[in-house]
């Protein structure tokens, strides 16, 4: 089947070859008449033997939903854990590290399309970390600031899973070449404010001004949007048929933008709490 998703195109073509060769529930191997059972059917064992599963499940979305809990679910175990057992004096070394180690492993995932359980699990528990190091942070400076960004990121995610249920934003393929445009350019802005600002040049980008508000905004805005691609992924993933486990790579894609929408959040509530 073919995809407008560009982000998608490789995956299919993968899916396509492995049904091509007969490998999982639509391959000609498991047509009626080729020598096998077709998907569904019970494959032929000896007396006594349960029977044989398909080679390769198709990707579900309750695959996606365990998959995205569990990441979730480490990536918080990992940031209470950052939280409690690293000292102040390693904050900055800690949330640099982590940031850096994320950056890395996280291009390595999305730019090779890797449906890897082990690298988006490690990459889980790096964000936890770098999730962790921020927010105590953040909390040390305005008390209660952090439930109220998780709070925000939660409410935004759930509220553009109902816009996309409900077709109100739709994933066409202009939305989904234009939003992949505008991340890689918010993407680069980041990477070179943050390169500047370990030389202490101030761009003024994250130091609380209108433009820093403004920039906040942008982020966040184009972060909800990318949950939309998010979703459409998944949806498209499995009309496609691919391989169940490409749900750990929508799962990863999931735990980015949140990532991404509760720092973007979590920085704009900073700068309406005053200096005290």
């Amino acid at each position: 089947m073919k995809t407008s998703n560009p982000v998608l195109s490789r995956l299919g073509q993968a899916a396509e070859r492995e049904r091509a060769a007969g490998y999982g529930p639509y391959g000609p191997a498991a047509q009626p008449g080729y020598g096998q059972p077709a998907y569904g059917d019970p494959y032929p064992t000896a007396t006594g033997y349960p029977s044989a599963p398909p080679a390769v499940q198709p990707m579900t979305i309750d695959d996606v939903v365990v998959k995205t809990v569990t990441v979730l679910g480490i990536t918080g175990a990992s940031a209470v854990a950052a939280w409690a057992l690293i000292p102040d004096s390693l904050l900055g070394v800690a949330w640099i590290g982590a940031a850096l180690t994320g950056l890395v492993l996280g291009l390595v995932i999305s730019f090779m399309r890797m449906a890897n359980p082990a690298l988006v699990i490690a990459y889980a528990v790096i964000e936890g970390v770098f999730v962790g190091m921020v927010s105590k942070y953040f909390e040390s400076l305005y008390d209660g600031i952090v439930l109220q960004a998780a709070t925000a990121t939660f409410g935004v995610f759930f509220i553009m899973g109902a816009l996309y249920k409900a077709r109100v934003i739709r994933a066409t393929p202009k939305f989904v070449r234009g939003m992949i445009a505008v991340m890689a350019g918010l993407f680069a802005v980041m990477l070179i404010n943050f390169v500047l600002a370990m030389f202490d040049i101030n761009t003024g980008l994250r130091d609380g001004s209108p433009l820093a508000i403004g920039f906040s905004l942008v982020c966040i805005v184009v972060a909800s949007l990318s949950f939309i691609l998010n979703f459409a992924e998944i949806e498209e993933g499995v009309r496609m048929g691919l391989p169940a486990r490409y749900s750990w790579t929508a799962a990863f894609g999931i735990l980015v933008g949140l990532v991404w929408l509760y720092i973007e959040i979590l920085r704009l509530l900073s700068y309406f709490q005053g200096d005290d």
